[in-house]
């Protein structure tokens, strides 16, 4: 007998090479000033906060992660450049939480955290869709898990399809987890010409 994984979910995982600057902690910190409720916990105002040339380093490291997802993952033939769109700092203290969401208008997205401790912080990613059947799983697997964690910490970067549901359960722990969340969509010629497909993204 043989037992496949059909059509997985990409979840990318890697790690920020270096600890974080005076200059981008302080910064992540005047931002934290400058937020709004979001469903559990707070979001900066600023839905663009890689743009400030504090982070313009950091910028440049996503963006050679968000490249090695395309090359790695996506393998397209297409001439695309894939380019952040809109990035945005969420701030969850303990006892708060991260509602169920996906990301609209987007192709991919991603997650650095600034600040979580691997002892309590994790995101949860959930199957598309619900079952058709309801039944109770005795040994949960890749196959009948409704749902899966992945653990987290400082300096982790998770990148994923943006149509993958995910959230975060109440936070435990003392520390105000902090993460940076941005999307991912991309410029070029897509599809077809001959099958009447081609799409010409400026």
């Amino acid at each position: 007998m043989r037992l496949y994984q059909l059509f997985p979910d990409p979840l990318y995982v890697s790690k920020l090479k270096r600890t974080f600057t005076k200059a981008e902690l302080k910064l992540t910190d005047e931002h934290k000033k400058k937020t709004h409720p979001s469903i559990g916990n707070r979001t900066t105002n600023d839905h663009y906060v890689l743009e400030h040339k504090t982070f313009k380093t950091l910028k440049q490291e996503l963006n050679k992660m968000i490249l090695d997802y395309f090359d790695k993952v996506v393998c397209t033939g297409n001439s695309i450049t894939p380019y952040i769109t809109q990035s945005w700092i969420n701030y969850t203290e303990p006892n708060q939480y991260h509602h169920h969401h996906s990301h609209n208008n987007s192709y991919m997205s991603g997650v650095l955290y600034i600040n979580a401790d691997k002892a309590v912080d994790k995101i949860r990613f959930y199957r598309a869709g619900p079952p058709p059947i309801e039944l109770n799983v005795s040994a949960p697997n890749v196959f009948n898990s409704k749902f899966s964690w992945h653990v987290v910490e400082t300096g982790d970067v998770i990148l994923f399809p943006s149509v993958l549901v995910h959230s975060v359960e109440k936070k435990e722990g003392t520390n105000t987890r902090i993460s940076l969340s941005f999307n991912v969509f991309f410029k070029g010629t897509i599809g077809n010409d001959k099958n009447l497909t081609e799409l010409v993204l400026k």
